[in-house]
């Protein structure tokens, strides 16, 4: 699933143009490298996310296609 897509289906960002504009800006990066919106996202991958001042860092325990906003949470592990 390309990591735009990911970030939007489990909710750490609320839409997917958001998302994409993260990528472009650096500001989202998978195992260390900045990442483009078109990474393929894999399960063990681990994703940091620059929110200003906050850095969240997560790393991909399922890749789901859709998925409810109960379920959404456990598509990630806070790090």
């Amino acid at each position: 699933m390309r990591l735009d897509k990911y970030l939007k289906v489990s909710r750490l960002i609320k839409r997917r143009t958001v998302a994409n504009e993260a990528c472009d800006g650096g500001r989202v990066t998978v195992n260390g490298r900045p990442a483009k919106a078109s990474y393929d996202v894999k399960v063990g991958d681990v994703i940091e996310i620059a929110f200003g001042q906050r850095t969240l860092k997560v790393e991909v325990a399922a890749v789901e296609e859709n998925a409810k906003k109960d379920e959404a949470a456990a598509m990630y592990k806070e790090i």
